[in-house]
């Protein structure tokens, strides 16, 4: 049963003849309600400071779950920036690695093509020089020969001028000009005409002896006159 101030003030007893003191029961009485509306009032008071805390303590968990949010977002979205940079920091280190690798690869593919080169043009220099010095030991050889076959030449030249010169000395020598004169002249003779040196031989003929020496003197001026005559030529018309 709820009891209420003005229920305390209204209330009354059954008057008998040996009850309570009606004025220390009323005073009582009014005392009691007076007490008993302090307290409702302050139960009142303090109900709407409790209902005002309740709203404060629930817009407090409203902000503390708003900040709970917040923070969380804030941490998945630090993690996420951690997270993507850290996966833009792999992809750069990927792609400054693979940049690396690429430039190395090509320094070393250049590198190698450099020496590949150099070695190729060293080969080609190497060839040309080989085939160089074979032209000049083969010049060599031919200059060798050729010098040879001009002292071979030469020598030959100078032979056959010193036999030359010794057949002429020796012609020179044997020769009788005065013999020889009457013996072109008698030939001549013999073909402007032929019966009169015939004749002549017939009635006047030669001594044995001297007609020996005049036909060996005949033979050896017709082998002379016969001979094809060389053309002398000089040192250099051998060269040439």
């Amino acid at each position: 049963m709820r009891v209420t101030p003005l229920d305390i003030r209204q209330k009354t007893f059954e008057k008998n003849f040996r009850g309570y003191e009606k004025d220390e029961v009323n005073a009582f009485l009014l005392s009691l309600s007076l007490e008993w509306e302090r307290i409702v009032d302050e139960n009142k008071e303090l109900r709407f400071k409790l209902e005002a805390a309740e709203r404060e303590v629930a817009k407090l968990r409203e902000v503390e779950n708003s900040l709970y949010k917040t923070l969380k977002t804030a941490e998945d979205t630090g993690a996420n920036v951690i997270e993507q940079a850290r996966a833009a920091a792999d992809l750069h280190l990927r792609e400054s690695q693979m940049q690396a690798d690429s430039i190395l690869n090509e320094a070393k593919t250049k590198a190698r093509n450099a020496i590949e080169e150099s070695e190729s043009r060293a080969k080609e220099i190497l060839a040309e020089m080989e085939e160089k010095l074979k032209a000049l030991v083969e010049n060599y050889k031919a200059m060798e020969a050729s010098r040879n076959d001009l002292l071979m030449n030469f020598k030959h030249l100078a032979t056959d001028a010193l036999d030359r010169v010794e057949r002429s000395i020796s012609t020179a020598n044997e020769f009788d000009p005065d013999k020889h004169m009457a013996l072109a002249k008698r030939e001549a003779k013999r073909v402007a005409f032929p019966n009169t040196v015939d004749f002549e031989k017939a009635v006047r003929p030669e001594p044995p002896v001297e007609r020996e020496k005049e036909i060996i003197l005949e033979q050896r001026t017709m082998k002379v006159e016969s001979q094809p005559k060389k053309v002398q030529k000089s040192f250099f018309d051998e060269i040439g």
